[in-house]
């Protein structure tokens, strides 16, 4: 058994294409389909609307001003 995860269109008449990899012979097979009932096209819009996350910097007072996080100080060979 073999999963494989693929964009379908769906025409109104209700039949479907999908992509398949070549190494899946050609024949009858039994398969399983779970549709997302939201086209990709709706998700899409869904996903334009939402304004990105707005992250604003906190002060912790955690690190001393004097250390640096350059690369070559944090993989340094001792």
């Amino acid at each position: 058994m073999k999963s494989i995860e693929t964009i379908a269109t769906v025409t109104k008449d209700g039949k479907i294409t999908a992509q398949l990899p070549f190494d899946i012979p050609e024949g009858d097979h039994q398969v399983v389909i779970v549709i997302d009932e939201k086209p990709l096209a709706e998700e899409e819009q869904h996903k334009q609307k939402k304004a990105p996350l707005k992250f604003s910097a906190y002060p912790v007072g955690l690190v001393s001003e004097s250390l640096t996080f350059r690369r070559e100080d944090l993989y340094a060979n001792d």
